[in-house]
């Protein structure tokens, strides 16, 4: 192997700013082995970005064919050609895509896939048309290399090669290699917009470039393909960690037949699902949707952290994206990888539902908590704290132990460190699952609760009664608060429904005196266009989040201020399609398409997300009504290959926008959350009930005697203010103390001791009288460090 001597180099670097590809993607793949560490995608007939080594570090624009006769036309593939993309098989993530010129001269088949055991891209390619048409055809590929997650900084270079020339580049160490088991008769490596192929090309339809060497920009990589009258070739993209690595993957993959590549392939899919459970009979599709989905779900999981389930391959709206945001959705949030691993289980598979519990044990902070999102290797991106996201890995680890899937692994340390956390930092959370709010969330409330409840039940098995008691009294405490704190008696989003649940009750989690009064405070929303309002009450601004109590049995489906919710969302948020009902997030909201059909570039107009259909079919199950109508609504919302998207278009068709009611926008296409969603209702509909319910949950908060006692809670960081009378007033603290009270104004006064729990958390009790009145006041005394709080707290006693 050698580097080609003559070193011409391409002129106009570093070319112009990078940008990724379009987020809905028309497909996704990678082989199922874990020794093919690498992820492709498609959108709009081409490959777009290609991720190795793990499944968060895209190294690829995109990869396609430009054409040309040399004299009158140029076609660039995912521009000038109709395009159509299959997936191979009911079970299988790879592609054929038909891209044909609208003139009827000739059209491209190719077939998509991953080498079964190594990391190359397989592009097979058939030309068909009349031969004389074909025969003055000149046919090129364009590479795009966006290596080190980014367009800037790459460097390329043509190799000679076992006897062949082909491309390559190279960034921060990471190599790709490109070449085909047809010969390139010319190539060259040029800087976008100024020397490469594509600017070459359109300019004259001749390839008048060629450049060996382009050092340091946003590249593209061309290559003239040797046809020498062949109809049939196979392009490879190898990446490896260095020149040798990826040139000898790209030989390897290359020396076998592309049809016994392909039924390896093949093979390795149609095994992981052998043991998939049959829920077509809910499905009005077959079951095309099930099965694409199931393979989706794993196809997220990366191969060398195994359990780290990433949100979506895709970057949304990536077409606006430069090389200063670097997230994009193949990150791992806690709440769609626990979302990913229940669908999964829903489908029968309780061995990758386990990793994903393991991954997230390790990923786990000291102090009980999850970050926001993070990296494969735990490094976090964004730095918020999302309550929900710390009660779903316990939901999990409950789920599991229920289906007997945890093995020899202990959930237990992780899953109190979660509890600890819940009660230490709750009841407010710096984000609730829209990722932007603080507050007293439904949905957020609603997690935690459960995951308190499933606590308690480990706690419980293992003889630790006190534990489990006192993980399930803060569960009360959250539960007989909920309405309290999150519905409005106020409302006026909807003339006749003055009660129900809002979106975010706001609260800052640093304010220890928060106003817990769901008719006042002001909600301040992000994402909102210039100079347009941001700021509203928060009585009026509505989620579906609410759902999520009767979802894991906290509330009935029946249960009248539920009732009144739905009223409003559905007046509020609901979108009718030619393929069903889809709702919008919440009102104002300003994440999504522009009104203008543009890019959503800090500020947008917030659209449908399908997924939202699939909770509302969960709450219809549970109301005793058919699921099939969401079911329906989300395999229409599904694209021909089986990738459902984040979001919709919403409003009427906008053909000059390319934008249809109910198909999808720019935002990320597929998201694996919506996929779980569909899957874990299909189960739903099979059972007869919601799979997400928990009956431990449901037994102790849907009957209508419940007996538990009332318990207003005081901490730190949520200092009340007064207490009911009947209430039992618990002092809370993260520390051993002393509690020095009275009841009367320091004219007669208590020394109690506080009691430990094995959480690291210490609390006291105490009565409030049925007909009590004035206030309890009291100070702490730190038996550990030996010091004084050195100020009084007072709580009121109001009647109830």
């Amino acid at each position: 192997m050698r580097k080609d001597t003559d070193r011409r180099e391409a002129f106009g670097g570093p070319g112009i700013p990078p940008r990724w590809t379009h987020g809905a993607k028309d497909g996704v793949g990678t082989a199922y082995a874990s020794s093919s560490r690498l992820w492709f995608t498609i959108w709009n007939g081409v490959v777009t970005e290609v991720y190795y080594p793990t499944v968060d570090r895209p190294q690829l624009r995109d990869l396609q064919f430009l054409a040309t006769d040399g004299e009158s036309f140029f076609h660039e593939e995912k521009r000038h050609l109709r395009s159509r993309t299959e997936r191979l098989s009911h079970h299988v993530l790879g592609y054929r895509i038909t891209n044909s010129e609208p003139e009827g001269r000739y059209s491209i088949v190719k077939e998509v896939i991953s080498d079964p055991h190594l990391p190359c891209l397989l592009v097979n390619t058939t030309l068909s048309g009349e031969e004389p048409f074909l025969k003055r055809l000149r046919l090129y590929a364009l590479c795009a290399p966006h290596l080190g997650m980014g367009g800037w900084g790459n460097n390329a270079c043509v190799v000679d090669i076992a006897g062949r020339k082909i491309l390559t580049a190279e960034k921060d160490g990471i190599w790709l290699a490109l070449g085909a088991t047809v010969p390139f008769s010319r190539l060259s490596c040029g800087y976008v917009g100024k020397s490469d192929g594509w600017t070459d090309l359109a300019a004259d339809f001749r390839m008048d470039w060629e450049f060996d060497r382009a050092m340091d920009g946003n590249l593209a990589l061309t290559g003239e393909l040797d046809l020498g009258g062949r109809r049939e070739f196979t392009i490879g993209l190898a990446f490896g960690d260095g020149l040798h690595n990826a040139g000898t993957t790209l030989m390897e993959s290359l020396a076998i037949p592309f049809g016994e590549q392909r039924e390896r392939y093949m093979e390795q899919w149609n095994r992981s699902c052998k043991r998939l459970l049959s829920l077509e009979k809910a499905a009005s599709d077959g079951g095309d949707l099930y099965h694409g989905s199931y393979s989706l779900l794993l196809a997220h999981e990366d191969k060398s952290y195994p359990g780290a389930f990433i949100a979506s391959l895709s970057i949304p709206w990536g077409e606006s994206k430069g090389d200063d945001d670097r997230g994009g959705y193949h990150l791992v949030w806690t709440r769609d990888l626990v979302n990913t691993a229940t669908g999964l289980l829903a489908a029968g598979n309780t061995e990758s539902p386990l990793r994903a519990l393991i991954y997230l044990a390790v990923s786990q902070q000291a102090d009980g908590g999850f970050s926001q999102n993070f990296w494969i290797d735990g490094e976090p991106y964004w730095r918020g704290i999302q309550l929900d996201e710390v009660a779903f890995p316990v939901l999990l680890a409950w789920r599991l132990q229920q289906k007997g899937g945890l093995g020899n692994f202990d959930p237990y340390p992780m899953v109190m460190a979660a509890a600890r956390y819940m009660i230490l930092h709750g009841p407010a959370t710096q984000q609730e699952r829209w990722e932007e709010i603080s507050g007293y969330s439904p949905s957020t409330i609603a997690s935690n609760i459960a995951a308190l409840v499933c606590a308690a039940s480990f706690a419980r098995q293992r003889g630790d009664g006190a534990t489990a008691a006192f993980l399930e009294e803060y569960a009360d405490f959250l539960e007989c608060h909920v309405e309290a704190w999150m519905v409005t008696t106020e409302g006026t989003l909807v003339p006749g429904i003055p009660r129900h649940y809002i979106r975010i009750l706001p609260a800052d989690v640093n304010d220890p005196f928060p106003a817990e009064d769901p008719n006042v405070g002001v909600v301040a929303l992000n994402n909102m266009p210039p100079g347009s309002r941001w700021r509203f009450p928060g009585k009026e601004i509505v989620d579906g989040g609410f759902l999520e109590l009767v979802r894991y049995g906290i509330r009935k489906a029946d249960d009248p201020i539920i009732a009144d919710s739905l009223g409003v969302l559905d007046a509020v948020l609901k979108v009718d399609t030619p393929n069903g009902p889809c709702w919008r997030r919440y009102n104002h909201d300003g994440y999504g398409q522009r009104a203008d059909g543009g890019p959503f570039i800090g500020y947008g107009k917030g659209r449908a997300w399908p997924l939202l259909t699939g909770e509302r079919g969960h709450y219809e199950l549970a109301a005793g009504r058919a699921p099939g109508p969401y079911l329906r609504a989300m395999e229409g919302f599904a694209s021909p290959t089986g990738l459902l998207p984040e979001q919709v278009w919403d409003e009427p068709d906008r053909p000059d926008l390319y934008m249809y009611l109910g198909r999808p926008t720019g935002s990320a296409r597929p998201l694996m959350w919506a996929h779980a969603e569909y899957i874990k209702l299909l189960r739903s509909a099979a059972d007869g009930k919601v799979f997400d319910l928990i009956p431990e949950v449901a037994a102790r908060y849907l009957p209508d005697s419940r007996g538990r006692k009332p318990m207003e809670i005081w901490k730190h960081n949520r200092q009340i203010s007064s207490v009911g009378e009947g209430f039992i007033l618990r002092v809370q603290a993260g520390a051993p103390f002393l509690l020095h009270w009275t009841r009367d104004n320091w004219g007669t006064a208590e020394d109690s001791r506080s009691t430990a729990t094995s959480l690291g958390i210490d609390y006291l009790d105490i009565g409030v009288p049925p007909k009590g009145s004035g206030s309890i006041r009291f100070t702490f005394f730190w038996t550990n460090t030996g010091c004084w709080e050195g100020k009084d707290f007072e709580v009121g006693v109001h009647g109830s």
